[in-house]
């Protein structure tokens, strides 16, 4: 049970620190809040993995761990939208 969490938190934090290098923009995250988003991220790989029926339980594989990538990009992204931030503005040039 240990082993578990502990690799929930090491696979949270790499998702979670990957996903906030890819989408654009500054975060204000602490690290507890970079690793929760990854934990999510998890969460939302594996919802999705099984949707198209690639959930074969594996989250500590190679596809476990891009999965848990992809899903913390879109928890980003909606957490962005819900809160408005990272809100874009056009330059005047």
């Amino acid at each position: 049970m240990l082993g578990f969490i502990l690799s929930m938190i090491i696979i949270g934090a790499i998702a979670g620190f990957i996903a906030r290098a890819v989408v654009p923009g500054k975060d204000s995250m602490g690290i507890l809040q970079t690793i929760v988003l990854g934990i999510v991220g998890s969460f939302v790989g594996g919802f999705l993995a099984s949707l198209i029926g690639r959930g074969d339980g594996s989250w500590l594989s190679t596809s476990g761990i891009i999965g848990s990538i992809i899903g913390a990009i879109i928890a980003l992204l909606v957490y962005n939208a819900v809160t408005g931030k990272k809100k874009r503005t056009r330059s005047h040039v």
